[in-house]
């Protein structure tokens, strides 16, 4: 059903401020492509430190800031926080996006450099253009606009924290939040983080997956030995792990580990074909799991093997091996306890390892998952400007990826309305190969964020939009 919309109060003006600053858009996305800022351990901390920088010089000449400087928590990854104040009466809005990428893997694979921005059939292409540069993108394209629209006073106070080592599991969110909870605060936070259905299909994201990421390492023997003498009685290590992984799926694919949570209720919407066609599964290949397609890919515990240290095959010898790992990732339905579901695979792997094998988890990860109502007037009034910018009616979904520092928002400002938006689609292909953004759909999700600023200076608070 369609939101009712009174025209008369959603000036075309925002619109036409959008189209006539698309130049400066790409250009300013297409800067932000060329800095490889990557927050992984062993990355250069200079180059997250230049992007930082550069997305600060792009916010300060919007707006008269209070504030608007580069933060970090101690051994933290550089963050950009700029905040105006409201008048008195108005509420403050906090835009959230990230400034960190992830690898861009093989760049022998890309059809163009991952860091330098191509343009081709409506579609920018490079590292970070969906994830996460198209977030920041529209947070400065509709600030650009309000503030031609308001004469460079929107009286809301406007809130910008771009952090950097989201794409690293928001290790030290939780202290900047504890160090710069007062110059963040805000009665409503919008995360341009996540997906729409299609560039003309906008979305809010109500729920998300917590997540797990682990090594798991096993030693069988204390150096290698040949495996025609020995081979049958002595277990290598990588049969061993390989015994291991396989026992946290049952045979129908889905996750063994007893204490790992589900939360099914109350998700339908996705069809098989349109999976199988994102995906690229191979026809034939039969899906994992069982119920609603929603609830596995939203609400359900998965693993994934992400990666394995043995020999490569181009290096195999008839040896056995001693040590093997491999990296797993976890995802968690959204309302269950990292803490609780590292205790579960702990005991699940202490009682499928056999004796006397050294084993341990290193490098461990965790973030929260995320489950809020759709009921709030702000997610309201944030799904009828969506509406107008996108012409379309808003899907809410949950989504089976993990924004750490959600929960961490939450928690912090449980009073906040927290709008989860689209800034990719599902061709995207964000930390993938020939990753890109929809220019049309970038447009629209900025004119919707300026509409909604909009909105807020023109009093709809939350009594007006219940």
């Amino acid at each position: 059903m369609s939101l009712p919309i009174d025209r008369e109060k959603y000036p075309e003006a925002l619109r036409d401020a959008i189209a006539a600053g698309r130049r400066q858009a790409l250009d300013d996305l297409s800067d932000l492509v060329a800095i490889a800022s990557l927050s992984k351990p062993g990355s250069d901390p200079q180059v997250l430190a230049r992007s930082a920088e550069h997305v600060l010089e792009l916010l300060r000449p919007l707006l008269e800031w209070s504030r608007c400087e580069v933060v970090s928590a101690p051994g933290g990854a550089p963050a950009v926080l700029a905040r105006k104040e409201p008048e008195p009466g108005y509420p403050t809005v906090l835009l959230y996006a990230h400034h960190d990428v992830q690898p861009a893997g093989d760049e022998a694979s890309w059809t163009s450099s991952p860091w330098s921005a191509q343009l081709r059939d409506g579609r920018l292409y490079g590292r970070g253009t969906a994830d996460d540069g198209a977030g920041i993108i529209t947070h400065l394209s509709a600030i650009r606009a309000i503030g031609e629209l308001s004469q460079g006073a929107p009286k809301i106070g406007i809130v910008v924290f771009i952090e950097g080592e989201e794409e690293s599991g928001s290790p030290t969110f939780a202290q900047l939040l504890e160090t710069y909870g007062e110059p963040l605060r805000a009665d409503v936070i919008i995360v341009a983080d996540s997906d729409n259905p299609a560039p003309d299909r906008p979305a809010l994201t109500t729920s998300l997956r917590g997540v797990l990421g682990a090594t798991l390492r096993v030693r069988t023997m204390e150096s290698a030995r040949h495996s025609g003498l020995f081979g049958g009685p002595i277990p290598d290590a990588p049969g061993v792990l390989i015994r291991a992984l396989a026992s946290l799926y049952r045979a129908d694919g889905s996750v063994a580990i007893e204490g790992l949570t589900s939360s099914r209720a109350g998700v339908s919407g996705v069809e098989e074909s349109e999976l199988r066609a994102e995906s690229g599964l191979l026809k034939g290949v039969e899906l994992w799991g069982s119920g609603e397609l929603a609830s596995r890919l939203w609400r359900q515990p998965a693993i994934t093997v992400t990666g394995f240290d043995a020999p490569r095959v181009a290096e195999a010898s008839n040896t056995l091996i001693p040590e093997a790992s491999a990296r797993l990732s976890v995802r968690l339905a959204p309302d269950q306890h990292p803490e609780a579901a590292f205790a579960a695979l702990e005991s699940h792997l202490a009682d499928h390892l056999p004796p006397g094998v050294e084993w341990e988890l290193t490098d461990r990860e965790a973030g929260e998952g995320f489950d809020q109502s759709a009921e709030h007037p702000m997610i309201h009034l944030m799904a009828e400007c969506l509406e107008w910018g996108f012409g379309h009616e808003v899907t809410y979904q949950g989504v089976g990826g993990t924004i750490p520092f959600v929960a961490h928002l939450s928690e912090a400002f449980p009073d906040a309305a927290i709008a989860v938006t689209g800034v990719e689609d599902r061709q995207s292909a964000a930390h993938g190969i020939d990753e890109s953004v929809d220019i049309a759909m970038l447009e629209r999700a900025a004119a919707s964020e300026a509409m909604f600023l909009w909105q807020l200076r023109e009093g709809r608070t939350q009594n007006e939009t219940g």
